[in-house]
């Protein structure tokens, strides 16, 4: 036995793991700073959370290192099944902080099935193209990807988490370039998205209608399917105050607040006013550890998790947040360069998907830090430790799953 795993783990690709270490050991001296101060039951603080579910993510390490990649291949499917009524029994349970996102076992420990969604759908895209490569190049084909990403992200849309639905959707696009999907089909898929985007601004709206109009007079498809598609676009854009409409109050809050965070200073735009103060007072070195006044004094909300970029900037500078998001981009383009040099289809497009769930896990997370986007509830992958014991747990556990995924794809 300690053989077979010297010899897989010989094969490992161990800059991917070396990156991985490095993170999760600032997340734990983020935690610690932030733990000084909590007092709970025999003193579980989140730093000792955050040590006590390395040892279930270590053990899963080991047990995935031994699950052939046919395997996975196989019953991945049967695996999606399971993950559309998993994340549906969440709705069987009363609401936990006014959402049914967590399973809950009657223990201090919950599950939240939809951070393994992310990279279930992830691996059934992957079998799904490689097995239908050949027959990528008609749109038809394409819709079925679709279909397997937008199922789950409509039902965790409902619990709600729009910002794991939307995470969900994000390895499509990609995986379709990556397997070989024609540009134009792919612009087809986008112009929705930025017809609803630009419709809020005429001069952007009417600049985005023109480039759309050049881009169907240069690729010249069927005239019917044409028309259809622009001025199905424009009208798009025309219902976009009823999509605006149908977004919750504190979304559309939330929003409007990205632009001008005096709308509700105390409200909807406080993370973000705080976040920024602790990232730009901590200044180039930061203030060091234990020292920050916005996360020791409790000003800076949900700092475990949403906004632990900010104790990172408040206590330990720029500098630190420059080397954490080198760290970050150098684990990503590992995976995509591991991923340009896999032998066989199916493993290429997981590390793909993978890597964008990650990348775009860092970037929502450090772009709702610095006030750049809306706030959404997205951890830090390898460092957030979440807003509670069972959000702690779920998300290391899932972070560390794509880990053991894309490790377990490189060594066949």
């Amino acid at each position: 036995m300690f053989k077979a795993v010297y010899n897989q783990a010989s094969d490992m690709p161990i800059s991917i793991i070396i990156f991985s270490i490095m993170l999760t050991c600032l997340g734990l001296i983020s935690l610690f700073s932030i733990s000084m101060h909590q007092f709970g039951d025999l003193a579980i603080t989140t730093f000792t959370k955050q040590l006590l579910f390395l040892i279930p993510a270590i053990v899963g390490f080991l047990t995935i290192l031994f699950i052939p990649k046919y395997i996975i291949h196989k019953y991945i499917y049967a695996a999606y099944c399971l993950m559309l009524i998993l994340i549906l029994v969440p709705y069987l349970f009363d609401t936990i902080a006014g959402t049914h996102r967590w399973i809950n076992f009657g223990l201090p420990v919950g599950v939240q099935p939809s951070e393994f969604a992310k990279w279930i759908v992830v691996v059934a895209l992957a079998r799904y193209l490689s097995d239908h490569n050949l027959q990528m190049k008609r749109f038809t084909t394409i819709l079925i990807p679709i279909f397997i990403a937008l199922v789950p992200a409509i039902i965790i849309l409902q619990q709600p988490d729009l910002g794991t639905a939307i995470i969900l959707l994000t390895p499509i696009l990609p995986m379709l370039y990556w397997v070989g999907a024609r540009p134009f089909h792919l612009f087809i898929l986008v112009a929705p998205v930025l017809s609803i985007a630009t419709a809020f601004h005429t001069i952007s709206f009417s600049v985005w209608a023109i480039l759309m109009g050049s881009a169907l007079y240069l690729t010249q498809p069927r005239l019917f399917f044409g028309v259809l598609f622009y001025f199905g676009n424009i009208f798009l854009g025309l219902l976009s105050p009823f999509l605006w409409n149908s977004l919750r109050p504190y979304q559309q809050k939330r929003i409007l607040t990205l632009f001008n965070p005096e709308l509700d200073p105390l409200g909807a735009a406080y993370q973000t006013i705080q976040s920024k103060v602790a990232i730009g007072s901590g200044g180039f070195f930061g203030k060091g550890l234990g020292s920050g006044t916005q996360t020791h004094l409790k000003f800076l909300p949900v700092q475990e998790s949403d906004f632990i970029v900010s104790v990172i900037g408040e206590e330990f500078g720029f500098i630190t947040i420059s080397i954490m998001l080198i760290i970050f981009s150098l684990f990503i383009l590992k995976i995509v360069k591991l991923a340009f040099l896999a032998k066989e289809r199916f493993p290429g497009l997981v590390l793909i998907g993978i890597g964008t769930i990650f990348m775009a896990h860092v970037f929502v997370n450090t772009a709702m830090s610095t006030g750049m986007i809306p706030v959404k509830g997205l951890p830090l992958p390898f460092i957030s430790a979440g807003g509670s014991f069972s959000v702690s747990y779920t998300h290391l556990r899932a972070h560390e799953t794509s880990l053991h995924l894309v490790c377990r794809l490189l060594l066949e």
